[in-house]
């Protein structure tokens, strides 16, 4: 990863993205925003399916703010590549950044799989007794999931040597 790392800072790319003044500041504040975002939309979908919010079902929750969740990841995935892109051997080689993207692969997998579960059968979502104690297992596990994701997104800024 170092050797990519290396060739990509070398590239005019790079170059143009570290000489843009406002360039980088601008894409960490959307990024942050869009983490922002995310977080919160996971939070609602999570508190629902565990009964802490009682807003319509768990399929309208979700049909609500899944949307949000795979746009601002979208919008992420751009703002973060200019990111990388800037600085590369900050960012690719390091530990914390690796652990950020392995834990949003898991996040979203779990985001993929209960917005097809849900859109499948809404009604196996609801309070129903035999399946409650598996989606609240899940909820948990895919918010823990999420949570690591932001804890080794920031973690990268007070590890990884400028």
């Amino acid at each position: 990863m170092e050797g990519f790392a290396q060739w990509l800072a070398g590239t005019s790319a790079s170059a143009v993205v570290q000489k843009t003044l406002w360039l980088i500041p601008l894409m960490q504040t959307i990024h942050i925003v869009c983490v922002a975002l995310v977080f919160t939309s996971v939070v609602m979908i999570e508190f629902r399916i565990l009964g802490y919010t009682k807003w319509g079902s768990v399929a309208e929750t979700a049909h609500r703010f899944v949307p949000w969740i795979f746009t601002c990841v979208a919008v992420m995935a751009v703002t973060g590549s200019v990111l990388i892109i800037g600085e590369p051997t900050r960012s690719l080689p390091s530990f914390e950044f690796q652990m950020k993207m392995l834990f949003l692969a898991v996040a979203l997998a779990f985001t993929i799989v209960f917005a097809r579960s849900v859109r499948r059968n809404a009604q196996a979502w609801e309070d129903n007794s035999s399946a409650r104690t598996a989606h609240s297992a899940l909820a948990v596990v895919a918010l823990g999931a999420w949570c690591a994701v932001v804890i080794w997104g920031r973690w990268i800024a007070y590890t990884v040597q400028h």
